[in-house]
């Protein structure tokens, strides 16, 4: 596959190496920062850069494109490219509002073309350990889940673009907080309520640095979540409770910490569980697998992957939900 890049940022740094490494070509790269493109062209054999998005998208050897911009570009670049038949990898939240995301949800009916949104979280080994272990163990249904997950920002934090709600669309809610609950829908299926607040705290800024979120289906099963910039030890923690077990994913590895899965299985008796525990300490291969997934379907035209843009359409709603919420 040829793939093209717009964005050659942290995230088009991390998408290009998946790429390079999975031995597909990346034909051109493009940010506004042409610096930018021209290191990772060179970094990763790359002959040809540009600062307009139009050439990525326009050009006849691209099969992929990758588009890892600021939020307010996401969906505007994706809409231009599946209306010019190219398929997508899309960086998470998708867009800045689910309105964004119908007119693109629209095209993909009528082009027929793969549009994957980046929740690479559902393909770090301990998620997927996790869902085989609830898909083909006995563990009962899923009562409620916990997550956690947090950065602390950097010096000037509150100065970049993701401070700046009319690039970003909001702060750690519509950040790392839809991660969460991407994860969340994925283990438990969709949430008739959504409650909950974003809150600023600590950082000068305009959007939100701490996201409090609680989803609840009919019977009162929930997914119980926070999301934070103020978490000065950087930390993921999700846990999943069921009728008869527990399971734990905490660390995503990098300053996470090591990527681990406690899988602790009540006996009959009950008293202290059955504890297994997994560890993947052979660093982040999620970005490949995601990619494997969408070269598959590409290849294939179908659309077995996971994490689409219905998904990202269903988690913004949520987002605009707690934002909603926090502003009523």
């Amino acid at each position: 596959m040829n793939f093209g890049i717009i964005g050659c940022g942290l995230i088009g740094v991390k998408r290009a190496r998946s790429i390079f490494e999975s031995g597909h070509k990346i034909t051109i790269m493009c940010d506004i920062d042409s610096n930018k493109a021209r290191a990772l062209a060179d970094q990763f054999k790359c002959d040809c850069i540009t600062n307009a998005y139009r050439d990525v998208i326009n050009k006849e050897d691209v099969d992929i494109i990758v588009v890892a911009t600021s939020n307010n570009l996401l969906a505007k670049i994706t809409l231009e490219a599946v209306r010019n038949n190219k398929h997508v990898i899309v960086e998470k939240p998708g867009a800045i509002s689910s309105k964004e995301l119908e007119p693109i949800i629209e095209e993909i009916e009528k082009k027929k073309v793969v549009v994957k949104v980046g929740f690479n979280h559902r393909y770090h080994p301990a998620m997927l350990q996790a869902m085989d272990i609830i898909n083909n163990e006995d563990n009962g249904e899923i009562m409620f889940i916990r997550g956690r997950y947090g950065h602390g920002g950097r010096v000037g934090y509150d100065r970049e673009w993701r401070a700046d709600k009319s690039i970003s669309g909001g702060g750690e809610t519509i950040d790392q907080g839809v991660h969460l609950i991407d994860l969340s829908r994925w283990f438990m299926g969709d949430f008739d309520k959504v409650e909950g607040f974003a809150a600023t705290y600590f950082w000068d800024m305009e959007v939100d640095d701490n996201g409090f979120i609680c989803l609840r289906k009919e019977d009162n099963r929930c997914a119980w979540l926070q999301v934070s910039c103020t978490e000065w030890k950087n930390l993921f923690s999700f846990e999943i409770y069921c009728k008869y077990a527990k399971l734990v994913i905490e660390g995503l590895g990098g300053s996470y910490g090591v990527e681990r899965l406690y899988y602790y299985k009540m006996l009959p008796e009950m008293g202290p569980p059955v504890t297994k525990i997994y560890e993947y300490s052979r660093g982040d291969d999620s970005w490949k697998m995601e990619l494997r997934d969408v070269v598959n379907a590409v290849e294939n035209g179908n659309d077995c992957f996971m994490g689409d843009i219905h998904d990202a359409y269903e988690s913004l709603k949520i987002v605009e939900k707690i934002y909603g919420e926090s502003n009523a």
